[in-house]
């Protein structure tokens, strides 16, 4: 399949080919926020079910970000060697199978295990999307496309806890596993028929471990790339704490129920998408760095307001509305970190090494989303609780902005690197 159609006589991406390619990537990224959210209001469920204790439970939303890093470092680089469709048509088609496994599980581990391998396998959309993006856009231009992908991106964990719990009404929590094996195969479809090939055999790599080596190595002791990436990384495990304890905290400590998580979630992930498109709006009248540094900000100015609600004892009816206003405006805040951050981050590479530019960048993100938002599990109950989170969330939104400044300011006292 040509790559003919994404762009006009003059170079440009036409509207058409822009849309639609927002469309295809937005599926294909779609499906690991989509694995991580739909099962969320589960949760009490599945403990119950398979006998666990909370803990338990979300190793299985630990697995999965572990599998997404480890994925992303093998998936990336392959598609710089082998081009971008067949990786993806492998990793979709072994998310498929992962989905339909997990509804037979008998305990905790085994749901945790094959998490680990869905989130291998769907490491392939997020990784490559990315890379696609490169192969194809420049600078504001991806900056641009990647805010616009972000809000089709921001349907899957908009509507996945809500699609989550209205399928907990019509049977076990399995059904959510059921839902992700088809949507992975309609990612398999969306991938044959609409994705063209965007690297050229010419610029391909073979695929060399020693040579995979000094590429990782070169792009980590590349601080305009390694800066923004770390930003990136911490910045998520703010995000991630919200997303693995705040469906125990909120129906634990704050009695909500199912339905009434999904759309506390679903109000607060809008806010996400809401900032994306401000973000976008913003290009080519505010700089990168500056989008990104007021995201930073602002996004720690929630966080030490929900540090102040859990010190004060937060309590009674208005609760939950308290929170979903503090985690509104940090989602909002975040929606102006993420695609700033990854477009100076991936920009910072030539094409040549985006798969494997944007493998180590997930790799991170998720591992470091993963590791460190399961601390805010580190109580003296073994539950998370509003206080645990505030902490853990506004320790790594501070060492995000650290990084951020310091990568900043090395970059306006070094010069630009030929071929960055």
């Amino acid at each position: 399949m040509s790559a003919g159609w994404l762009r006009s006589e003059s170079g440009s991406v036409p509207r058409r080919s822009f849309v639609l390619l927002v469309l295809v990537l937005g599926t294909l990224t779609g499906v690991g926020p989509l694995a991580t959210d739909l099962y969320l209001p589960a949760f009490p469920e599945i403990a119950a079910d398979l006998d666990a204790q909370q803990a338990q439970i979300q190793l299985t939303l630990t697995a999965m970000m572990l599998g997404l890093s480890l994925g992303q470092l093998v998936i990336g680089p392959l598609s710089d060697a082998l081009g971008r469709r067949g990786p993806l048509l492998v990793g979709f088609a072994v998310f498929a199978l992962a989905s339909f496994a997990c509804v037979l599980v008998p305990s905790a581990s085994a749901l945790a295990g094959l998490r680990f391998v869905q989130g291998i396998a769907g490491a392939s959309g997020a990784v490559i999307a990315r890379a696609v993006v490169r192969d194809v856009f420049e600078g504001d231009e991806a900056a641009r496309f990647f805010s616009r992908l972000m809000l089709v991106t921001g349907l899957a964990p908009l509507l996945a806890p809500v699609m989550g719990a209205q399928l907990l009404r019509v049977g076990p929590w399995q059904l959510s596993f059921v839902a992700l094996g088809l949507l992975a195969l309609v990612s398999l479809t969306v991938v044959s028929l609409w994705l063209p090939e965007t690297l050229p055999r010419s610029v391909r790599r073979p695929f060399r471990v020693a040579s995979l080596a000094r590429t990782v190595w070169s792009l980590v002791r590349d601080v305009r790339f390694i800066g923004p990436t770390l930003t990136l990384g911490l910045a998520f495990a703010m995000l991630f704490t919200y997303v693995s304890s705040f469906s125990f905290v909120s129906q634990s400590q704050f009695g909500a129920s199912e339905q009434m998580f999904a759309l506390m979630f679903a109000v607060n992930t809008a806010g996400l998408m809401i900032g994306t498109q401000v973000n976008a709006y913003l290009i080519g009248r505010v700089e990168t760095s500056r989008r990104l540094a007021g995201g930073l900000l602002s996004a720690l100015c929630a966080v030490g307001v929900l540090g102040a609600l859990a010190l004060g004892g937060l309590s009674g009816p208005g609760s939950l509305v308290a929170l979903t206003c503090v985690f509104f405006s940090m989602m909002l805040s975040l929606g102006f970190v993420m695609p700033n951050a990854t477009t100076l981050a991936i920009s910072s590479q030539v094409p040549a090494v985006a798969g494997t530019a944007s493998a180590l960048m997930g790799s991170l993100q998720f591992a470091l989303g993963g590791g460190l938002s399961s601390m805010a599990g580190w109580t003296a109950s073994g539950e998370a609780s509003l206080a645990s989170m505030a902490v853990v969330m506004g320790s790594v939104g501070l060492a995000s902005g650290v990084v951020f400044v310091f990568s900043a300011w090395w970059r306006a006292r070094s010069p630009v690197r030929s071929g960055s």
